[in-house]
């Protein structure tokens, strides 16, 4: 068995020239994927946040986030398939939870379809509960998701 090389990603802020490899990513990543537009309207919101993880110059994850008075709400999270299992995800999620302690958010959450085992048991990896289901969640395919948080000072 090939054993995966973990790394370490540049993480920073997403910029709209980032948009083409992000809406690859989210293509390669979701069976009914985000349309740049979609993104770009989300970033146009006053609290809406993107960061992107690089590896020599070139694109392998993203994460979109809301800032709320109490909470970050994940709006869209993935790694590209090539990248997965190697860290970048992880990565990404500590400087999500980063944002907890130095804002005084308590709560990070996000929703994450019931048919995706992989994502449910990454997070669950990383201190997330599912805390509630949400019926009918995906409108174009009626499935359900789970609404999963990571609650600071909270015991895994």
């Amino acid at each position: 068995m090939k054993t995966l090389t973990r790394v370490v990603p540049h993480i920073r802020w997403m910029i709209r020239r980032d948009m083409p490899e992000v809406v690859d990513i989210e293509r390669a990543a979701f069976p009914n994927p985000w349309v740049e537009d979609d993104f770009l309207r989300c970033l146009r919101q006053r609290n809406c946040i993107g960061m992107v993880a690089e590896r020599d110059d070139r694109l392998i994850g993203f994460t979109l986030y809301e800032l709320h008075k109490d909470r970050v709400h994940v709006l869209n999270f993935a790694v590209a398939p090539e990248w997965r299992r190697r860290g970048v995800g992880s990565n990404m999620v500590a400087k999500l939870k980063d944002k907890l302690s130095s804002h005084r958010r308590g709560t990070l959450s996000l929703n994450i379809s019931d048919a995706n085992l992989s994502a449910q048991l990454f997070l669950r990896c990383h201190g997330f509960r599912a805390v509630s289901v949400l019926r009918g969640y995906y409108p174009d395919t009626g499935d359900d998701a789970y609404r999963m948080e990571f609650a600071v000072g909270a015991t895994p």
